[in-house]
């Protein structure tokens, strides 16, 4: 499995969930924290746990990989799913635009990902 399988499926899922503003950066020529950083909404606290809960079920059953590490399950406005080489943030609206990853890692390369949604 490719790193671009995963950012696929990962995308398609959180789509068919209704995530929101579904984003892909490229960030491994800037970090070694990973090569990837795919970053979406969910409009409540219970929308973006139920998009993590999906999204660590399907990419476990779909292609056997589990998250080394998750943060902020509890809360409901930032939950980190940490793959390791791709580590997934789900944020709450208002949350993602206080901390606004997409400013911060703006040297990164956007990946277009209309080719993974259906």
């Amino acid at each position: 499995m490719t790193q671009e399988d995963f950012i696929k499926t990962a995308v398609q899922i959180l789509d068919k969930k209704k995530a929101e503003d579904i984003r892909v950066i490229g960030i491994g020529d800037l970090t070694i924290i990973a090569d990837y950083f795919i970053i979406a909404d969910g409009t409540s606290s219970t929308h973006t746990k139920t998009l993590a809960d999906e999204l660590e079920f399907q990419l476990k059953e779909q292609l056997g990989r589990e998250p080394r590490q998750i943060q902020g399950r509890n809360g409901g406005g930032w939950i980190v799913l940490d793959y390791g080489d791709i580590v997934v943030h789900i944020f709450y609206k208002e949350t993602r635009d206080f901390y606004n990853l997409e400013r911060l890692w703006s040297d990164g390369h956007e990946v277009d990902i209309n080719q993974y949604l259906e």
